[in-house]
Order: structure tokens, then sequence, then C-alpha cells
């Protein structure tokens, strides 16, 4: 099978619309209501130590994907069951991003559509994407990132007139637990589910920049979601908490005069491209370790499968949106814990080991 490769700008414009794609639409730190915003920052400085983390195992493995450094650092048996773990974290959040996109759909759109029409549709396009491969993908949000980045000013200077800056005060009105918690939350979901491109990063053409990848894409992607947080704030105030999708329900409320209305459809837009490439990362990264488990020589076969059975299982992943926000803000963070922060450091510390030995013999 040819190598896929990926430049460093398409490396950057998947990770933003991997991490904004699904967070614009639900929010960041609702638990500190108007100090969200200071969640993601704290989120932010939370991450950073990942983000050196997750580069630092592409570098001292380049060329080398997550699952076939798990076999390097623990043997055969031990890296193969580690790697399931993987697989199923893939699945499983490919499978919670398809369900939010047709919680949104079914809540705000098309309440008389079955939802599993919805999540359907955009299942079969995931497969697509992901049988053409990340390449195909890469390119195409770079193709599509300017027109985004376009809308998203274009949103935020005609809500200028609507913001009441009032509603952010007081700063730190609602505690630094609250703010703490949010943070932590932020943290989980979503800027270390990017973990996961450790699967796909082994594409990049320059082997040595994870790093100026992983940095750029976050800053900017964090810097729009602040941007964001506070917007919706400064126009729902306190009550930001109380809405399923926050962002919809602010820019639903932007008027400039009656020659701009109906401003959250380009939200909804963004969201549905943004839950594509998501769930296509997730089921690439998934179907790569299905592939690297059973050897097979090209993980494209078992797009059409395993992207069928997570369509299937976001349908049955809830019960209703009540449950899916309560997972998401409650319960999500400490169930990724594991596979966003202590696997990832225990895989570093022992490949920092396994290098060092493999240096001081060869020399």
């Amino acid at each position: 099978m040819k190598k896929e490769q990926i430049t460093d700008k398409e490396g950057i414009c998947i990770l933003i619309i991997y991490i904004i794609g699904s967070t614009l639409i639900i929010g960041i730190g609702g638990e500190a209501k108007n100090d969200a915003w200071i969640s993601g920052i704290a989120s932010i400085i939370m991450f950073i130590p990942m983000l050196l983390v997750y580069s630092r195992i592409l570098v001292l493995f380049q060329g080398k994907d997550l699952f076939d450094i798990l076999c390097i650092i623990f043997g055969n048996t031990l890296g193969k069951i580690i790697s399931l773990l993987y697989i199923w974290y893939a699945f499983h959040l490919g499978a919670l991003v398809l369900r939010n996109f047709g919680e949104f759909i079914n809540v705000l759109a098309m309440p008389e559509t079955p939802m599993f029409v919805s999540l359907f549709c955009l299942g079969l396009v995931c497969i697509v994407a992901v049988k053409l491969g990340i390449e195909v993908i890469g390119r195409t949000i770079a193709y599509f990132i300017p027109l985004i980045f376009f809308t998203f000013i274009v949103i935020q200077l005609i809500s200028i007139h609507q913001l009441h800056l009032n509603y952010i005060k007081p700063i730190l009105g609602n505690g630094i637990i609250s703010i703490l918690k949010g943070g932590f939350s932020a943290f989980s979901f979503p800027f270390a589910e990017t973990v996961l491109f450790i699967g796909i990063f082994n594409s990049l053409k320059t082997k040595k920049s994870p790093l100026k990848v992983y940095l750029y894409g976050v800053l900017i992607s964090a810097s729009i979601i602040i941007i964001v947080t506070i917007r919706n704030i400064a126009i729902l105030g306190n009550k930001v908490g109380n809405f399923y999708f926050p962002s919809y329900e602010a820019v639903s409320m932007i008027r400039v005069g009656d020659f701009i209305q109906r401003a959250e459809v380009t939200v909804a837009m963004t969201f549905v491209f943004g839950a594509l490439i998501k769930s296509s990362i997730c089921l690439l990264v998934s179907c790569k370790g299905i592939g690297k488990l059973f050897k097979l020589s090209d993980y494209r076969s078992i797009v059409i499968q395993t992207g069928l059975l997570m369509i299937y299982f976001s349908y049955i992943v809830y019960d209703n949106i009540m449950t899916m926000e309560y997972w998401a803000f409650k319960v999500y963070s400490y169930y990724a814990f594991p596979f966003q922060v202590i696997l990832p450091v225990i895989i570093w510390i022992l490949a920092e080991i396994k290098v060092r030995k493999a240096n001081k013999l060869t020399v």
C-alpha cells in the first residue's frame, strides 16, 4: 500500500477542524457559567504538557503510528491489548460525535426526521472520506478552511452590537473550583482528544514537525473557542450553561436590521463539517488499528464494516439528549483520562528509556 502523506499546513487544518468541530456547538466549561472562558484558558495551560508528550512520542518514533509504537514499547502481546483499548476509544469517540450531530439535527432542525436517518447520512459520508484516505481529507479541509475562518470573523463582527459585556461579570464570581472543573472538562473535550493524532501524524511529510503542527493547530483552535465562548456569554449571560447548543442559540439572536438574519445556519454548517471530519478521523484511526491488529495489507478493506458498526453504535449509545449532556460534562473526562494522559505518559517514559538504551548500544 502506498504511504499516505500530508503537509504541515494540511495537518494544522485537520487539527483545527477536529478540535472546533463539535466544541463550537456544544460549548465548553458549562460548570463555570459566565466564567467558562477562563475555564478555556485553564484547559490550554493544563494541556500544554500533554501536547509536548504527544509530539515527543512522534519524534522518537518517526514514521510510526500509534499502534506500531505500542507494539515496539510493550511487545507484541501487551502492545496488541493496549491497541485494542485505543481502537475502542477511537471507535467510541467517533460514535459520540455522530450522536452529537444526530441530537443537534433532531432538536433544532428536523425533529420529525428519525435520528437514525441523520446518523446514517453523515456516517456514509465519513465512510467515503476514510476510503479516500487522509491525503484527500487534508486537501479538502485546507480548501474549505479559509471560508470557515471568513464566516467566523463575519459572525463575530455582526454580533458586536448585541454583546452585553456586563454579562461576563463578576469575573471569578462562580468560584475557582467551578473554573477548574470546567477547565478539566475542556482539557479532555476537546484538546486531549488529539491523542488520536499519534495514529495519523506519521503521515506528515516533515517528520520532525509534529510539535509545530500540534502547537499551531491547538493555539488557533483554542483562540477561536475562547472568543466564541466570550461571545456566547455576552449574548446569553449566565444562562449559557442552560442550553444544549449555546453557540446556535447565541447566533440565532443576532439581527442586523432586515438585512442579516438566520445567521445560525452558518453555525450549523460548520458543525456538520466539523462533525464529519472528527468522526472520519476517529473511524480512520480505529480502522488503522484493526488493520495492524490483524495484519491487513490495507485498512480500507474494513472501513465500510467498521463505519456501519459506528453508525449503529451512535444510535444506541444514549437514551436521550439529557444523557448525552450528562456523559459529556460529568463522566467523559474521567473515562477518557487513561487514554489521554496515563497511557501516553507511560508510553513516553518507556520510549525515552528505550531510545537512550539504543543510543548507548550504538555508541
